[in-house]
């Protein structure tokens, strides 16, 4: 119905048409060009519209190759053949030693004896071997003590105290007055070896240590290795050894040597503040690149929940760096699964080669002795499938970006002010047609948002996270199909009698100018990122500005189309290799961020903002004489992939050994006691606490552990210190689906020994209260000041209290061996009517050791399906009220 439709309109523009036979035997619709409409002009010019099925073909061909490429460059970890500088081989045997005393969390002999005590030996052994030759090489184990406030999580204060850092200090003979500071951490969270997190990081500093002791030349400056003990324990050691050690003074500029994932390529995804010299270092240095400025501008928005010692360096040392971590198979980050086997020696290579090289250039460049010198200005960076990278000054980019969006001014202008469009015909056609696609794109997104919203209420959430390309299946056939289905209607119903020849290459201007418009919006808020939409402007207008003769004389021709379609293959790529990168790291994160973020509603944007994206493809629409069988074709995907979906067919979890996606969940065996204004205890309870740390709760547990039911969730206590339960971490609002089963009261070997030492009133008015703590190496402190109560100043940080979490304070602490008992003051000012003044409650948490056990949480444990990863261990809670 639509191809006639379609004839009928074209015959009603009052000229001749006819059709004409294409070589291949298809026919194709003849008629005018363009906003040409001067009566005098020649009267006929043979114009093609493609067929269905080749615009599909041509289309879909174009995104499977482009995807193949992007699939390809991320399977080539390591480019051409490793030089023998760095050996990945013996960098892997580090790994496999340093995980194989298992999880290694701060205080546990794990890590402050086993993993130290084998770093010493290896350090030690290419102090002996490089002896002779031209560098030197001191090391000191620093044991620092601190405190400090960041906004993470909502914001916190965090104590430390004896946390453990190796400092090897690699140097010409004759000393160095100014170094580079290279950074791991082979410290773990509970429960985790932590191979890829960060123990193959400090394996390759091992090799590259190595390598560049045994340099014949000498080196220009000096490098600090950081072997850091306390990463995990929210950035302490790094903050340690930064504010405190005295060879930090010296230190110019840094990389740290992070994971989001497991193995991969590892990318650069921040770098500076400013100081350009950097990137650019990594630019000429590194053989196998693969950075993004997306990457850090995103990072740096703070939308994902995860922050590195780059943070540290920058704001307390206020030195620049570079940010590198391995970000695929996020899945099994932080789990049991983070096993040295799982990562492929080929990217302990490539991270090898490129670490060794960066700090090469660095530590023999004259940039380093004043970089202050270099400081201004930021750098546009991105890599090419991680075959080149291209860098330049962000002021070059801002003026490229202005140059091309002025080029698309002009060349917008030039069409309004042709002949046939007087009165402003053309603009007022742009306008209308902008306005269509907008709306389009507003109703996409709202009918892809109520299907998503319609499968969380089915109980289907996550469906996808075990089944990542069913999710693209049908949230993408959903968006792809609904705008296809609005730009058909407009084209049938709207535009009545206008060509789709001309519709075709109005829309293309509409894309044109709404990338353009994004380019000029993100250069005037001075972001680097503007560089990906110059990109999708200047290619697709240089192809177009090409094919112009083309298009005039013959339209939509298969000759055309190839060399379209091609013209936008250098930004697409590099846009679907971003888009990789989203998906790579938010797929995983929507497994541990929460039960209160509804990930449908996450993915089902992402992939629809994805297609939106895609606008130019929205010029084949109004080329095509039909579109009824490619809507057919969507629907059905649609409706095939919505009913097996809601069969239950895709399940979110697997233990498959290769490619294993676990549901994370975190127990803590607990005991509960809370004490009035008098001291006495008004009540006290034990039980397994059990957090889901994503938006499924325990819906797929409960048919296996039938006892974890809706009858056992807990409620929060508002009158109580975070809800009056252990939290480790101050994240009770992102995880507010818990339960609480009853069980045995817990009894470690070395209990909380919390007391109050002193209260005093000073003589400005506040009450003055010490206190003193002996506990494990994790404990989180809680403060709630009573209605009418504030606290004023107390002994962490800098002395100010921060970071008032709904009226309340979370301070975390962990110690490392030897530790002395913690003691620590506030002042608070109190009114007349105040009923109390603070509510200060304690929590211990048990990350190893025979106190992290119990009988009870080994039986819940065994119960829970081994596609679940439930990550236990002992904690108790004290409140006291004053």
């Amino acid at each position: 119905m639509e191809s006639e439709n379609t004839v009928r309109r074209i015959k009603s523009f009052g000229t001749h048409n006819n059709a004409a036979q294409d070589n291949d035997g298809s026919r194709q619709w003849r008629g005018d060009n363009g906003y040409s409409s001067d009566p005098k002009r020649k009267p006929e010019v043979s114009l093609y519209l493609l067929r269905e099925g080749l615009a599909a073909c041509l289309v879909s061909g174009f995104i499977l190759l482009l995807w193949g490429l992007v699939h390809l460059s991320l399977q080539q970890l390591v480019i051409g053949k490793p030089t023998g500088e760095f050996n990945a081989l013996r960098a892997r045997q580090h790994l496999e030693q340093i995980t194989s005393v298992g999880p290694r969390p701060v205080g546990s002999q794990e890590n402050e004896v086993l993993t130290v005590g084998y770093l010493l030996e290896q350090i030690e052994n290419i102090r002996v071997e490089t002896a002779a030759g031209p560098h030197q090489l001191t090391v000191d184990v620093q044991r620092p003590t601190g405190s400090f406030s960041i906004d993470f999580l909502g914001g916190f204060t965090s104590f430390y105290d004896r946390v453990t850092n190796i400092a090897v200090r690699l140097e010409p003979k004759g000393g160095a007055q100014h170094l580079m500071l290279a950074n791991c951490h082979f410290d773990t969270v509970a429960n985790s070896p932590g191979a890829s997190d960060d123990a193959v990081s400090c394996a390759v500093m091992l090799e590259v240590l190595h390598s560049l002791a045994n340099q014949s030349t000498p080196l220009l400056h000096g490098v600090i290795f950081l072997f850091n003990g306390a990463e995990e324990n929210i950035l302490q050691a790094s903050h340690g050894f930064i504010t405190q050690h005295p060879w930090a003074k010296q230190v110019r500029a840094f990389i740290n040597l992070e994971a989001a994932g497991v193995g991969g390529k590892e990318v650069v995804f921040q770098t500076g503040p400013e100081n350009p010299w950097l990137v650019q270092a990594y630019v000429h240095a590194a053989k196998h690149p693969f950075a993004s400025v997306v990457g850090q501008e995103v990072f740096q928005s703070g939308i994902i929940p995860s922050d590195t010692d780059f943070r540290i360096y920058r704001d307390f040392g206020n030195i620049p760096g570079i940010d590198l971590a391995f970000i695929e198979n996020g899945f099994i980050y932080h789990t049991k699964y983070d096993t040295a086997d799982r990562i492929l020696t080929d990217s302990i290579q490539r991270a090898g080669d490129n670490i060794l090289a960066v700090l090469k250039h660095l530590v023999m460049s004259e940039k380093l002795s004043d970089s202050s010198e270099y400081r201004h200005g930021n750098m546009v960076f991105f890599d090419l499938l991680g075959v080149v990278v291209v860098a330049y000054p962000a002021r070059v980019g801002t003026i490229l970006n202005y140059m091309v969006a002025t080029a698309t001014f002009l060349y917008l202008a030039k069409k309004a002010s042709l002949p046939g469009n007087g009165g402003g015909r053309y603009i007022r056609d742009l306008a209308c047609a902008t306005g269509v696609a907008v709306l389009s794109w507003f109703i996409t997104l709202l009918s892809v948002l109520i299907v998503a919203l319609f499968i969380t209420l089915l109980g289907r959430s996550m469906f996808w996270y075990n089944h990542f390309y069913a999710s693209i299946c049908l949230y993408g056939a959903a968006a792809a199909g609904k705008m296809i289905l609005i730009h058909t209607l407009a084209k049938n119903l709207y535009y009545g009698g206008v060509r789709l020849v001309e519709l075709g290459e109005l829309y293309f201007d509409v894309s044109l100018l709404l990338w353009c418009c994004s380019l000029v919006w993100l250069t005037q808020k001075g972001l680097c990122s503007a560089y990906v939409p110059m990109l999708m402007v200047a290619f697709p207008l240089a192809t177009k500005l090409l094919l112009t003769k083309e298009f005039k004389h013959r339209g939509a021709s298969v000759k055309y189309s190839v060399f379209y379609v091609l013209g936008l293959a250098l930004p697409y790529v590099h846009f679907m290799f971003l888009i990789w990168v989203v998906f790579e790291i938010f797929t995983p994160i929507m497994g541990r961020s929460g039960t209160e973020i509804p990930p449908e509603v996450v993915l089902a944007s992402l992939i629809t903002i994805t297609l939106i994206n895609s606008s130019f493809i929205l010029h084949f629409i109004y080329l095509v004489r039909s579109t009824k069988w490619i809507l057919a074709a969507l629907g059905s995907v649609f409706i095939i992939m919505f009913l097996l979906m809601s069969c239950g067919l895709f399940f979110p979890y697997s233990d498959s050994p290769h490619s294993p996606r676990p549901k994370r969940v975190f127990l803590q065996h607990t005991t509960r006691t809370f004490h009035n204004l008098e001291g006495q205890v008004e009540s006290r309870d034990s039980g397994l606490w059990i957090n889901s740390f994503d938006y499924t709760g325990m819906q797929h547990v409960t048919p296996i552990i039938q006892e974890i039911n809706d009858s056992v969730r807990t409620r929060c206590r508002e009158d109580r210190p975070f809800c009056g339960y252990p939290w480790f971490l101050p994240v009770k609002f992102l995880s507010k689906k818990n339960w609480y089963l009853p069980a045995p009261e817990v009894s470690p070997s070395s209990p909380v020994e919390f007391s109050l030492l002193s209260k005093e009133e000073t003589s400005w008015g506040t009450i003055k209260m010490t206190f003193s703590v002996k506990g494990p190496s994790h404990m989180s402190l809680y403060l709630m000041p009573h209605r009418g109560a504030s606290l004023s100043t107390w002994s962490f940080g800098d002395g100010t209290p921060q970071f008032d979490l709904s009226g309340e304070y979370f301070i975390f602490y962990s110690h490392g061996l030897d530790a002395p008992t913690w003691t620590f003051w506030f002042e608070i000012q109190v009114f007349p009517e105040t009923n109390g003044m603070i509510s200060v409650a304690i929590s211990s948490h048990y990350f190893f050791g025979e106190d992290q056990r119990t009988a009870q949480l080994d039986e819940i444990v065994r119960k829970f399906p081994t596609w679940a990863f439930p990550s236990s261990w002992v904690s108790t809670y004290d409140m006291y009220r004053y």
